[in-house]
């Protein structure tokens, strides 16, 4: 029985290629792709598969929190991140996040073939390109880091902050998460107050830095 998994990744070509490669197996099958967090977890909710390959840098919803909804509302898809960010705190958060694998995305195929088969038998796998000293520093720290934004804020917190770093209006963030824009200025208040930090622009510069945006500085 092949091994149904959904693609999420908002380089088209880039995912257009590895979906591709991935059609040539015969045990593979991509059931269905997407280009931001909040497609992919909608997709995983509805088609149940039995993985999600899924890049971190995405829109409207980034891929850390896009695995943390699909594994809350899922425990048994299995997750893969495959992303550019060699950061151990990529590589944190995406663990505790749900992630069974993570793989870089300058990999050769054959390394994420196997790290398929690998997760799929239980085990989980990171790429050999990250060193063993971020692994061990990640597993030591895992419980001792309460600063990164994943630990300070809030889920909503971190959407609309995610949304306002991409440059959306106050009006716009209220319509995509289906709120009042008065509860927005209240989350926005909320995430300044908790971060001290009192201007957009020092929120944008915090949501690059912990990754919660695919904007380049």
């Amino acid at each position: 029985m092949s091994i149904r998994i959904i693609l999420a990744d908002d380089h088209k070509l880039f995912c257009e290629g590895l979906l591709s490669m991935l059609e040539g197996q015969s045990d593979l099958e991509v059931i269905a792709t997407a280009p931001d967090g909040n497609t992919v977890a909608n997709l995983a909710r509805e088609l149940s598969p039995d993985m999600v390959i899924v890049d971190i840098g995405m829109p409207n919803l980034n891929g850390i929190e896009a695995a943390r909804r699909i594994a809350a509302e899922n425990p048994s898809i299995k997750i893969i991140a495959l992303s550019m960010h060699s950061d151990k705190r990529f590589v944190a958060e995406m663990f505790k996040a749900g992630a069974s694998a993570y793989i870089l995305k300058d990999c050769v195929f054959e390394e994420l073939i196997s790290a398929i088969h690998s997760v799929m038998e239980g085990n989980p796998y990171v790429s050999p390109a990250l060193t063993k000293m971020v692994i061990k520093d990640y597993i030591k720290n895992l419980h001792q880091d309460n600063s990164s934004a994943f630990e300070v804020l809030t889920a909503r917190e971190r959407e609309v902050l995610q949304l306002l770093a991409e440059g959306k209006t106050t009006r716009q963030i209220a319509s995509s998460l289906f709120v009042s824009e008065k509860t927005v200025e209240s989350h926005r208040r909320q995430v300044m107050r908790k971060l001290g930090i009192n201007s957009v622009a020092g929120l944008i510069k915090y949501a690059i830095r912990e990754g919660l945006t695919t904007l380049e500085e």
